[in-house]
C-alpha cells in the first residue's frame, strides 16, 4: 500500500477530499483531467466548478441541509469555507459566486505543499492504494468503462439539466420584484408575475417547444429534485402553479397583491450582473429557450449568458459494492466520493469527499476508524448509501427522513427538526474528538 493517497477528480468531492487528507499530513495525488478533456457541462478547468445551480442549498437553521454544513464546518470543510466566503444573497440558501468561489479552491489546491495536482486524464484506476474515485457524473468514457470492469454491474444512470442564466442588465425592473418567500432572508430573489392568462399561454408554449431528442439507446430516467421544466409542465397545466412557479408567500410589494403564478431568480454573482432561473433546468433547444423565456413578464427582451443543457449523469448501485467507510467490498483500498455513489447534491457530495479521505488515511496511518453516527447527517448518508435496497437504489438529498432518530416521534415539526439539530451536531462533535487521538493527531 502507497503511503500517499491518490484521488481521480478535482470536483467538489476530490477536492475536500485532497484537502482533508493534506491537511493531516498526508501527501495527494490529485488528477483532474479538465483542460485536458473537456466534459459535456463545465466551462472552465477550475476545481470544484458548478455547472448546475449556484446554490448550496438551505442554510436555514435545523434543517436537514444547515446541519450537514455545519457539521462539515466541524471538520473545517474547504467546499464549505468557500462557500461561506464567496457567498451571494439567496434568501435562507447558501448560494455562491461560483467563479469566486471555484477558483478559491483551485488556488488552495494548488498552492498546498501536500497537494500535486495532475492536469491528465485517468482511464485506468491504479493498481496499488488507496485510490478515492470522485469523477462525479460525468466520468469519461474509458474511466467508466473499467470501473464498471471492476465494480462487476453496469451503470445506473439519470438525466440532469441546467438552468439558464440571464444577463441582469437586460431585465425589466418596471415588472419584476424583489422578494423572498414570506419575508424570508430578505428581498433576496427577483420575481416575474405572471397572471392566469399569461401562464396558461406559457404552459401551452412550453409543451409544444422543441427539445434536444434523446439518443436511440437511451432512456431518461430523471431525478425528483432536478425535472426539466418542461417535463413538469407535461403532468398537467396547474404542476408548475403549485411548484416551482408557486406564487405563496409572495405578494408584489407595490400593489400588495399575489400573482397568479411567479418566476424567481436568484442572483448568480456578487456584482449582481447575472441571475439565473430558479427551477428552470431545461431540455428545450437553444433558440426554444429564448422564445419560451422571453414569454416570462419582465424577461421578454433578456440576454442569455448560458443556455440551460442536459447531460448524462452517472451513479454506482453503491448498497452492493461498498461497505460503510466508502471502500470497495470487493477490493480494499479502492474508495468512492461525490455523486457518482448516490449523493444528490453539492454540500452531500462534499461531505462523500470527507468521509471517503478520513477513512483512507486512517488506512495509510494504520488507524482504526469508525464511520459517524448515523443520527448525525453525515452518518444518516452513509447508512442510506449503504444499506439501501439494491433493487430499488436512487440518488438522494439530505432530509430528515433519513435521520430515524428517537425524536422523529415528537409530532410538532418544528420541535422534532430543532432536536434532531441539537442531537446531531452534539454527536458529530463527540465524533470529531474521538478523531483527534487517532487519524488528527500528526494535524
Amino acid at each position: 500500500m502507497n503511503d500517499f493517497l491518490t484521488i481521480i477528480g478535482a470536483g467538489l468531492a476530490g477536492s475536500e477530499a485532497a484537502w482533508q487528507a493534506a491537511e493531516r499530513g498526508i501527501p495527494v495525488v490529485l488528477h483532474e483531467m479538465r483542460s485536458v478533456s473537456r466534459t459535456a457541462a463545465h466551462k472552465t478547468d477550475h476545481c470544484a466548478e458548478l455547472v448546475c445551480s449556484n446554490s448550496l442549498g438551505n442554510n436555514l437553521p435545523h434543517s436537514a441541509p444547515f446541519i450537514l454544513k455545519e457539521e462539515l464546518r466541524n471538520f473545517n470543510s474547504l467546499v464549505i469555507s468557500s462557500g461561506d466566503h464567496n457567498s451571494v444573497p439567496a434568501g435562507s440558501a447558501l448560494a455562491v459566486d461560483r467563479d469566486l468561489f471555484s477558483k478559491e479552491i483551485t488556488e488552495k489546491i494548488s498552492s498546498h505543499p501536500l497537494i500535486t495536482l495532475k492536469r491528465e486524464e485517468i482511464v485506468k484506476i491504479p493498481e496499488e492504494g488507496p485510490v478515492i474515485i470522485a469523477t462525479g457524473p460525468l466520468t469519461s468514457p474509458k474511466l467508466s468503462e473499467d470501473i464498471s470492469r471492476l465494480i462487476g454491474q453496469e451503470y445506473l444512470y439519470f438525466y440532469d439539466a441546467l438552468s439558464p442564466i440571464v444577463d441582469a442588465n437586460s431585465i425589466d425592473y418596471d415588472t419584476a420584484f424583489f422578494a423572498s418567500r414570506y419575508g424570508k432572508g430578505g428581498a433576496d430573489y427577483l420575481n416575474c408575475p405572471m397572471d392566469e392568462k399569461q401562464y396558461y399561454e406559457f404552459i401551452r408554449e412550453l409543451n409544444a417547444a422543441e427539445k434536444v431528442p434523446m439518443a436511440s439507446f437511451e432512456k431518461p430516467i430523471y431525478f425528483e429534485g432536478c425535472m426539466p421544466v418542461e417535463v413538469l409542465a407535461e403532468r398537467g397545466p396547474k404542476t408548475l402553479a403549485f411548484g416551482p412557479l408557486k406564487p405563496v408567500g409572495l405578494p408584489d410589494p407595490r400593489t400588495g397583491k399575489i400573482a397568479f403564478a411567479v418566476v424567481q431568480l436568484r442572483k448568480e454573482n456578487k456584482e449582481s450582473s447575472a441571475f439565473n432561473l430558479v427551477g428552470f433546468q431545461t431540455k428545450l433547444t437553444y433558440p426554444e429557450q429564448k422564445r419560451i423565456v422571453r414569454m416570462i413578464p419582465g424577461l421578454e427582451k433578456v440576454e442569455f449568458f448560458r443556455f440551460g443543457a442536459i447531460h448524462r449523469n452517472t451513479f454506482i448501485n453503491t448498497p452492493g459494492i461498498l461497505n460503510n467507510e466508502l471502500e470497495l467490498k470487493t477490493r480494499p483500498g479502492i474508495y468512492f466520493a461525490g455523486q457518482i455513489t448516490g449523493v444528490e447534491g453539492y454540500v452531500e457530495s462534499a461531505s462523500m469527499g470527507l468521509l471517503a479521505s478520513l477513512s483512507a488515511v486512517a488506512k495509510i496511518m494504520g488507524k482504526d476508524y469508525s464511520p459517524p453516527p448515523r443520527d448525525t447527517a453525515l452518518g444518516a448518508l452513509i447508512n442510506y448509501l449503504t444499506t439501501s435496497s439494491t433493487k430499488n437504489f436512487q440518488p438522494m438529498n439530505i432530509n430528515f427522513g433519513l435521520f430515524w432518530v428517537k425524536e422523529m416521534k415528537i409530532r410538532d415539526k418544528k420541535e422534532r427538526n430543532q432536536k434532531i439539530a441539537l442531537n446531531a451536531l452534539e454527536q458529530i462533535k463527540k465524533w470529531r474528538e474521538g478523531l483527534k487521538d487517532s487519524i488528527d493527531s500528526a494535524a
